[in-house]
């Protein structure tokens, strides 16, 4: 019965026919209850990854994915958001955003990941925290969230458990970059939060998945698609991954980073991409009339430390000792992870900063610690960077540009690659401006 299910599907994709829905859901559900032979459920994802699939076909697959496992229900008002970002270098947004959203009345049950490749994963930045539980069940999630407002909880088994076994699959047969399996990979956790709206940032540039604004713009039309097919009110916002975000690069610096922003201080950078996704969610609830009033709220609650109490309440809720919580929000430093070693690298010439390779400074990092090569390699919180320039700000020969955190030994090749990462011209380029496009 099986596998005359799935040459049904697999005929349809070939023929570039419709398959029929309610064989794609009962796919789904057999590979939630793990009904399939892996080399069955791998043909079925070589066809879509070869032809690709419909609009529809691809919320079909959103649906029955998300409906594989739990999903949260919430009673009241529906105020429920959250956000995904495909992934960046200094990429800390859901760290500051979940408690500032909660600080403006929203709920916010977040699921977060690990780090992807050179990409830094929110799960491991917050696993620097003494004390805190990312290992949420679905119940523990709601409470979290009807108790202090947010959450932010790793990927398990209870939700889109199907889409667990989809993607260790993909991971080894080269078809992770098919947008309708990225689509409903990513659609399908978050709809099964139990949202109303959801800001989707999809990253674009030399340090992201999607190098180019085509790419970038047809998995966020892919993905808008699909969750508004679900009745979640979406918006994706498509932003630039050339440059590093904000000041902080690394997991415990990322938190360092972020509790700055959220004292009010910290990195514009950074800050910027919080207010914009924060503010576009405030208006998708309808808690904001326009997306600059929502600004104005995200703003509002950054500076009166609102936002900051939140983040103490969450760490609390999540495992932290309140004594270490509000210490970590008032020195943070004192509190997280350092590595053994600064060194800090100064620029070979006089001018103004042209670029800074996002990409080439993540596989150092990852080299030295910061990411994995393999889901066994540990982590090591403390390796990172602290940024002391950016585009387009001018620096002297000899001035410090970039403070490396390091355990092991900076290698030649290290500190060549580091300095090969700064481009210095004689003039400032253009305007340099995060947000590319939005898309509704």
């Amino acid at each position: 019965m099986g596998q005359d299910l799935i040459d049904r599907l697999c005929a349809s994709i070939e023929n570039n026919e419709a398959m029929v829905m309610s064989d794609l859901a009962r796919f789904v559900d057999g590979v939630a209850q793990r009904q399939f032979p892996v080399d069955s459920i791998e043909r079925w994802l070589r066809c879509v990854h070869t032809h690709g699939i419909s609009v529809d076909e691809t919320t079909a697959l959103t649906r029955g994915m998300m409906n594989s496992g739990a999903v949260l229900e919430w009673q009241g008002q529906a105020n429920v958001a959250d956000k995904h970002s495909t992934g960046g270098v200094g990429d800390k947004m859901s760290l500051i955003l979940a408690p500032a959203l909660a600080a403006c009345g929203l709920r916010v049950p977040m699921l977060a990941g690990r780090g992807l490749g050179h990409t830094g994963g929110t799960i491991d930045k917050l696993e620097s925290i003494p004390g805190f539980n990312c290992n949420l069940t679905p119940i523990q999630m709601q409470e979290a969230v009807e108790t202090i407002g947010c959450c932010i909880a790793a990927q398990n088994d209870a939700i889109a458990p199907a889409d667990g076994l989809l993607y260790a699959i993909r991971d080894v047969t080269d078809t992770v970059d098919s947008i309708p399996l990225i689509t409903a990979s990513i659609v399908s956790k978050k709809a099964a939060e139990g949202l109303n709206a959801l800001v989707l940032d999809v990253k674009c540039g030399k340090a992201a998945f999607m190098k180019t604004e085509q790419d970038a713009l047809a998995l966020a039309e892919s993905m808008v698609g699909a969750a508004k097919g679900l009745g979640i009110k979406t918006v994706a916002q498509i932003t630039d991954m050339n440059e590093p975000i904000g000041t902080h690069v690394g997991n415990a610096l990322e938190i360092l980073g972020s509790v700055l922003v959220l004292q009010g201080k910290g990195s514009s950078d950074t800050r910027g991409l919080v207010e914009l996704q924060g503010g576009q969610l405030l208006e998708l609830t309808g808690m904001a009339a326009t997306l600059e009033l929502g600004i104005e709220m995200i703003s509002a609650v950054l500076e009166n430390g609102e936002a900051l109490r939140l983040f103490i309440d969450m760490c609390v809720q999540q495992g932290t000792e309140r004594n270490v919580a509000e210490q970590l929000a008032s020195e943070p430093g004192q509190v997280l992870p350092k590595s053994k070693h600064v060194t800090s690298v100064t620029a070979q010439e006089s001018g103004y900063v042209q670029t800074i390779d996002a990409m080439a400074l993540a596989e150092v990092a990852r080299e030295l610690g910061a990411g994995r090569f393999s889901m066994s390699d540990t982590i090591n919180p403390g390796i990172g960077y602290v940024l002391q320039t950016s585009k387009n700000q001018h620096v002297s020969n000899g001035q410090s540009w970039i403070l490396v955190h390091h355990d092991l030994p900076l290698s030649f090749e290290h500190l060549s690659r580091i300095n090969d990462a700064l481009q210095i011209g004689t003039e400032p380029t253009a305007e340099f401006r995060r947000l590319i496009r939005i898309i509704t």
